[in-house]
C-alpha cells in the first residue's frame, strides 16, 4: 500500500464532520490493506496520530526546512514505517546529522500531500477527528465483525493496531483477554457540572472518591514480579520502587489494579502536579530522586485478583475486593451517597485538602477498559482568566483554512506588554472558528510568517483552565493547564485583561 493512499484518506476524514463518513473512509482503506497484517496495524496507528515506534527523536526543529516535494507517489507504508524505525535507532556520535539525513531523504521522496501528512504525524498535529471510537468502528466495519467484539479485544489487548491486524487477517479476537503483565486501556471519565449532575447521571446514587492530581498507574503483580504502567501503557516500573514495594506488601499473588502515584507534603497535602511529574519522569538516579521526593501510591480499583477477573463485576463488588486487600492508607477517601448535600460537603472537604475534585462512580458499573463511559464522571471546579490573543496558527484537517490554535498572553502591569502563558485550540465551535479567522486576519501584523499569524494584542478571550504550572518554555515562568476557550470578550479591552501576577498567584 502506498503512503499516498493513507495521506489521501486522512484528508478525506478531516474534511467531513460525519462520524459515519469518517468510519467509511477508514474502513475502505483498511479493506485495501487486505491480508497484510503489518500494513493494517501501521495504518490504524498512523490514522490514530501515533507512530508504532512511539518516539523516534524527531521534533519541530528537524522539520522546519524541508526539500521540495516529489512529483510521483512512490513511498510505501512498509517502507516509511521501516524508515521511522531506522531513525529511532540512530544513536551515538553524529546521530543528529544522520537522523536529519534520513528525514530529508524521506520528505524528498514524498509528494506534497504525503509531506503534509508526515509533517503532522511527526509533529503530533494530526488532528483529523479519527478518535479511538471511530477507529474501532472502522476496523469492525472493514473486518465484518461486531463493533463490541473489536472494542473489547482492543481494551483488553491494550493495542488497537494489533487487534486490527488480527481482525483483518482472519485471526481470533478471543486471544485478547485480560492477562496479568499486559496493560489494558484504562477506564476514563466523562465530566459532570456538579455533584448533583453526577447523581442524576447515576440514577440517584453515586460512589464519590477524592480525585488526586497525581500520575495514574496500572499495577500488575504475578508472584514476586511487579510491573507498573502509565495511562498510555508505557512500562515505568523502574522509576517507581515505592509502588512496587507497596504492591508486594499486599496479601495476593496475582493482581491487576488501578492507582495513582503522587508526591505529598509532610502534612499529607499534595505537592503541585509538576513535583509529581518531575519525580515520575525521572529514569536515572531513581534512588537519589526518591530520597529527595518520595511518592505515595493509592489504589482505587481492581481488575483481577488471584485468577479471578473482576472487569465485569459492578463497582461495589470491585471496591469490596479492593478494601479486603489494600490497607486504608493506600486507598483514596470515599463516600457512597444519594444525598446531594453530603456529596457537596465531600467535594468541599476534598478541595480543602488540596485535591483537584471528586470522581463519581455508578455503583453497578463494570470496568469499561479503554472507554470514557458515564459509569465514571469527574467533578472539578473551573477557573477562568481573561487573556489577550497574541498570535494564531492555521489549522489542519477539518480546520484547514481556518485560524485555529491561539497564543495567549497575560498583561504585565509594569510594562504594559503581554506575556505569553500558553496556547489552545479547544472549545472552539465552527461558528467561532469562522469568526476568529475573519477577526484575526484583520488584526494580523507584518511579523506573520505564514504558519503562525501574529496579531495586534487587541482581542480579549475568556479561558477556562484546570490550573497553572511552572514552565521554562514561556517567559513568565508559568503555563496554563488544559486551557479551553469559553467566549470572546468584546466587552473588555486589553487593559482589563488579567495580569501575569494573577496567573502566578494561581500557581
Amino acid at each position: 500500500m502506498l503512503l499516498f493512499d493513507v495521506a489521501s484518506t486522512s484528508l478525506s476524514v478531516g474534511a467531513t464532520s460525519s462520524r459515519l463518513a469518517k468510519v467509511a473512509h477508514i474502513a475502505e482503506l483498511l479493506r485495501r490493506a487486505g491480508a497484510e497484517a503489518e500494513v493494517a496495524a501501521t495504518v490504524v496507528s498512523w490514522l490514530s496520530g501515533e507512530l508504532r515506534q512511539r518516539q523516534i527523536g524527531v521534533g519541530w526543529a528537524s522539520l522546519r526546512s524541508l526539500p521540495p516535494p516529489a512529483s510521483d507517489a512512490t513511498l510505501t507504508v512498509v517502507g516509511v514505517d521501516a524508515t521511522f524505525t531506522e531513525i529511532g535507532a540512530v544513536s551515538g556520535k553524529g546521530s543528529q546529522a544522520r537522523r536529519a539525513e534520513l528525514i530529508r531523504g524521506l520528505f524528498a521522496a514524498a509528494t506534497e500531500t504525503e509531506q503534509t501528512f508526515l509533517l503532522r504525524l511527526l509533529s503530533g498535529e494530526l488532528r483529523q477527528g479519527a478518535l479511538i471510537g471511530i477507529m474501532t468502528d472502522a476496523v469492525a466495519k472493514a473486518a465484518g465483525l461486531p463493533a463490541a467484539a473489536v472494542q473489547r479485544a482492543a481494551m483488553l489487548g491494550g493495542d488497537l493496531p494489533a487487534v486490527a491486524a488480527a481482525a483483518l487477517t482472519g485471526g481470533a479476537l478471543d486471544e485478547f483477554t485480560l492477562e496479568v503483565g499486559r496493560p489494558v486501556g484504562p477506564m476514563l471519565a466523562q465530566t459532570a457540572t456538579s455533584v448533583a449532575d453526577a447523581l442524576e447521571k447515576h440514577g440517584g446514587t453515586s460512589i464519590f472518591e477524592a480525585k488526586l492530581d497525581g500520575a495514574r498507574v496500572q499495577i500488575h503483580r504475578a508472584g514476586d514480579d511487579v510491573k507498573v504502567f502509565t495511562r498510555s501503557l508505557d512500562d515505568v516500573t523502574a522509576r517507581l520502587p515505592e509502588v512496587v514495594e507497596a504492591t508486594l506488601a499486599l496479601p495476593v499473588r496475582q493482581l491487576v489494579a488501578d492507582g495513582e502515584a503522587i508526591a505529598l507534603r509532610p502534612d499529607n497535602r499534595p505537592h503541585r502536579f509538576q513535583v509529581t511529574a518531575s519525580r515520575f519522569g525521572r529514569s536515572v538516579d531513581v534512588a537519589a530522586a526518591r530520597d529527595k521526593q518520595p511518592l505515595s501510591v493509592f489504589f482505587f480499583d481492581i481488575l483481577h485478583r488471584d485468577g479471578v477477573d473482576l472487569l465485569d463485576a459492578p463497582t461495589t463488588e470491585r471496591l469490596a475486593a479492593l478494601d479486603a486487600l489494600v490497607p486504608q492508607q493506600h486507598r483514596v477517601d470515599r463516600l457512597a451517597t444519594s444525598d446531594p448535600v453530603q456529596a457537596a460537603a465531600f467535594l468541599d472537604a476534598t478541595l480543602a485538602a488540596g485535591h483537584e475534585g471528586v470522581m463519581a462512580k455508578a455503583p453497578d458499573a463494570p470496568y469499561q477498559a479503554g472507554r470514557r463511559g458515564a459509569g465514571w464522571v469527574k467533578v472539578k471546579p473551573v477557573h477562568t482568566l481573561d487573556l489577550v490573543v497574541l498570535a494564531v496558527e492555521w489549522g489542519s484537517g477539518r480546520r484547514k483554512g481556518k485560524l485555529s490554535n491561539i497564543h495567549l498572553g497575560a498583561r504585565d502591569p509594569d510594562s504594559g506588554e503581554f506575556v505569553m502563558v500558553g496556547k489552545t485550540f479547544k472549545g472552539m465551535t465552527d461558528a467561532m472558528l469562522d469568526w476568529q479567522t475573519a477577526r484575526f486576519t484583520e488584526l494580523a501584523t507584518s511579523g506573520s510568517d505564514g504558519y503562525v499569524v501574529h496579531v495586534r494584542p487587541e482581542q480579549v478571550v475568556e479561558i477556562a483552565l484546570d490550573g497553572v504550572q511552572g514552565s521554562t518554555r514561556y517567559p513568565g515562568g508559568v503555563a496554563l493547564r488544559f486551557a479551553r476557550v469559553v467566549r470572546y470578550r468584546d466587552d473588555k479591552s486589553p487593559a482589563e485583561a488579567d495580569t501575569i501576577d494573577a496567573v502566578r498567584a494561581m500557581y
